[in-house]
């Protein structure tokens, strides 16, 4: 069988349509290639798939984004070395190049500190992964414009959708929200439900979980019921969301601030007459529970 020439490592250099790049920031003070460094996402091949296939997975599993990839270049890397000592060993990477016009903030995060994006005027002042650094650079001295994004439609790539659990508890008409702090990453001074992403648990489980870390507030599984569902996007190219919204019939405790580097406070609002400035999926969500409706959708063209 003839061994395959392709490089082992692939990554996958994303670009927004201001022209910024997607960089990761790697793990320090572990035995991997370029630790501290900001990087972009990408892996080895495993098994006997090629670098499209592998680089398309390593994207999928670092990231959740599955977007449309083309070969940019090759470049050399350095790792460590046998048995956990820094050596010579030497690499290639297989670099593809696509677009993606969301929220950094907003990836999942499995491996690694951080995503975040960077212009290239900002790229020198990083402690970047020397490789990643030569890729920049080769893009930029192309001259290529900005990538534009591909728009999401009907019949498209299948894409992992983030799924939140969100509390409504109303008592007399009222609502519960909280106000979410300055330095929060989404929904900075802005009112919304008591919510947090599932993680591998049922949705249920994340939000009688959420609902006693977040409020100490005790609920039991068998008083929740669906209330509500958003499918949202917040724009073309953006990580869609499934919202699901529980109501609990019943539950023991008085809302506490347990996290006030998330939340500042909680607070019950009539609900026709919710708080400036609110999440607006939640105001949809609410308006839809008071109109007997189940599910909403938002940002879909």
């Amino acid at each position: 069988m003839t061994e395959s020439v392709e490089p082992h490592g692939t990554a996958a250099l994303l670009v927004d349509s201001r022209g910024r790049y997607l960089l990761h920031l790697r793990d320090a003070n572990k035995n991997i290639c370029d630790p501290g460094t900001w990087s972009i996402p990408g892996g080895g091949r495993e098994g006997e798939e090629t670098a499209a296939r592998a680089v398309e997975r390593e994207l999928l599993e670092e990231t959740g984004l599955m977007v449309p990839l083309e070969p940019f270049t090759i470049v050399g890397c350095h790792g460590p070395g046998p048995d956990g000592q820094d050596g010579p060993a030497e690499g290639l990477i297989q670099v593809y190049l696509g677009a993606w016009d969301g929220d950094a903030d907003e990836l999942p995060c499995p491996e690694g500190i951080m995503f975040r994006h960077f212009d290239a005027a900002t790229i020198p002042f990083l402690t970047m992964c020397p490789w990643t650094t030569e890729v920049i650079e080769l893009h930029q001295a192309r001259g290529l414009a900005p990538a534009v994004p591909a728009q999401a439609r009907p019949g498209g790539r299948a894409r992992r959708n983030i799924v939140g659990a969100h509390l409504y508890l109303e008592r007399d008409g009222q609502v519960l929200l909280g106000l979410r702090h300055p330095d929060s990453a989404f929904a900075a001074s802005t009112h919304h439900f008591l919510a947090g992403h599932c993680e591998q648990e049922s949705a249920v489980a994340c939000l009688v979980r959420e609902a006693q870390e977040e409020a100490g507030l005790g609920i039991d599984p068998g008083d929740v019921e669906l209330v509500h569902v958003v499918h949202l996007v917040d724009g073309p190219g953006g990580r869609p969301r499934i919202q699901l919204v529980f109501r609990a019939r019943r539950w023991q405790g008085t809302p506490q601030v347990r996290e006030p580097d998330r939340c500042l406070s909680w607070g019950w609002w009539p609900a026709d007459e919710l708080p400036e400035p609110v999440v607006p999926y939640t105001r949809a969500a609410v308006e839809g529970i008071r109109a007997g409706r189940l599910y909403t959708e938002l940002g879909w063209a």
